[in-house]
C-alpha cells in the first residue's frame, strides 16, 4: 500500500538512496532537495515521502515559490519536483499510485492550490507516459532543461 506524508527527519534513512546516473539526469536525490530547501528557506517548498508498506520508499517536493512561474502564469499553482522511488522498489507501481494521491494530498493541505505543474525530460519517455496516465496534460510547451529539453506538463485539480 502507498501513502504520501509530509517529510520528517525521521523519513530520511529511507529516502537517502542512490540513483543511477540516468535517474540523476532527471530527477534529484532526496539528499540534494532538503539541502537546497533548507538553504532557500523560502516557507514555500514542502517535501514529501512517499511510503510502501508503511517505509519511506520515495520523495518529492511541492514547490509554490518563484520557479513554478517559468512553467505557467497561474498563481494558485504547484511545481511538483525532484519525484523518485528507491531503484530497488521501482516497477511496483509506487510511482503511479503516488501521482494518483498527490492531488488529494495539495486539496486537503493548500486550499486556493488548483493546479500542478512539472517539466519532465523529453528523454524520460517512462515518467512522461506515466504522467499522461494519472491525468497530466502536454500541450506543446517545452522549455530547456538542464539536461535537454523539456515538457511543460499541467494538471488541473
Amino acid at each position: 500500500m502507498v501513502s504520501l506524508k509530509f517529510f520528517e527527519e525521521k523519513d530520511f534513512p529511507g529516502v537517502n538512496y542512490t540513483l543511477d546516473e540516468t535517474q540523476m539526469g532527471y530527477t534529484s536525490t532526496a539528499e540534494f532537495a532538503l539541502k537546497r530547501i533548507f538553504e532557500r528557506n523560502t516557507g514555500l517548498e514542502f517535501p514529501v515521502s512517499i511510503f510502501y508498506d508503511e517505509k519511506p520508499s520515495g520523495f518529492f517536493t511541492l514547490d509554490f515559490g518563484a520557479d513554478r512561474f517559468d512553467l505557467t502564469d497561474n498563481p494558485n499553482s504547484v511545481l511538483l519536483r525532484s519525484l523518485s522511488v528507491n531503484p530497488g522498489l521501482q516497477e511496483k507501481g509506487i510511482g503511479k499510485s503516488a501521482m494518483l494521491q498527490i492531488d488529494g494530498l495539495i486539496r486537503g493541505n493548500f486550499k486556493s492550490c488548483n493546479e500542478i505543474v512539472l517539466a519532465v525530460n523529453q528523454n524520460n519517455i517512462s515518467a512522461y507516459e506515466l504522467y499522461l496516465t494519472v491525468g497530466y496534460q502536454y500541450e506543446g510547451k517545452t522549455k530547456i532543461g538542464r539536461n535537454g529539453p523539456q515538457y511543460i506538463m499541467y494538471k488541473k485539480i
